[in-house]
Order: structure tokens, then C-alpha cells, then sequence
């Protein structure tokens, strides 16, 4: 599963996505990011700064679904693993994104989250269908 470049737009012009997560005993969790953006078609980097349940939750279960929080702009789910960099280039850029974003910010980690399926969250009889 891929995003087009219309998601990939949405994504990145967004202030906020909203990130859900489960812990291992599967209680749900969910948290307004405000530093997520595209890598590529397949990939979404979202900034660890103030994670705290969500970045435990993400280490005992990689599982995760994004949303933008304009679904009239980006009116889908993003599924898939999550994969936690606490060193490295991938943090490295989310460290300085985030720096140049807010100097105080002291980011955790850069989650990517491999996107394996997308889903409709457009009202309608296509809701909660699967994006071919």
C-alpha cells in the first residue's frame, strides 16, 4: 500500500495527526502529534517530544494508526509498524526538524511507521473500507 501524492501533501501541510496506539494488554491510547510528515510513499515520520504512554505503548506493540485531523483535507487511516530510532539519521533529522520548530523541544526518538494499509474515514457508504 502506497500514499499518493495528495496524502502525502495532506500529511505534510497538517499541524496535527493524531496517533493511536495499544498497549500490550491492548488498551488503546490516543495522542495529537504536531511533527509528522512523509518520508516516502510508504513511510511516515512522526517526532517523539512529549510521548510518554504512546512511546511506551509503540515499544510494546509496534502496531499504530495515524489520521489527519482534517479529514476533509486527507479523509483516511494509515495502518501499519512502527519502527523507534533514538539514535542515528533518522533522528538526527528529527532532532533538528523539531529544534528548528521550537528550541526547547528535546525529542525522545523518530518513529517511522510503515504504512501496510489505508482505510476511508470519508462519511459515506466508502467509510471504513480498505483503499485499494
Amino acid at each position: 500500500m502506497v500514499l499518493t501524492k495528495e496524502m502525502m501533501e495532506a500529511i505534510e501541510k497538517s499541524n496535527v495527526v493524531f496517533l493511536a496506539t495499544a498497549n500490550k494488554h491492548k488498551n488503546p491510547n490516543v495522542v495529537p502529534i504536531g511533527l509528522a510528515r512523509p518520508l516516502d510513499d510508504k513511510t511516515i515520520l512522526l517526532v517523539a517530544n512529549f510521548m510518554n504512554k504512546t512511546y511506551k505503548n509503540l515499544k510494546e506493540n509496534p502496531k499504530a494508526s495515524v489520521i489527519v485531523a482534517d479529514v476533509t483535507k486527507c479523509p483516511y487511516q494509515f495502518k501499519g509498524t512502527v519502527k523507534i530510532h533514538e539514535s542515528g539519521k533518522y533522528f538526527d533529522d528529527a532532532v533538528e526538524w523539531a529544534k528548528s520548530v521550537m528550541t526547547q523541544l528535546e525529542p525522545k526518538g523518530a518513529v517511522l511507521l510503515d504504512v501496510e494499509e489505508i482505510y476511508s474515514v470519508q462519511p459515506g457508504p466508502e467509510a471504513g473500507k480498505k483503499v485499494e
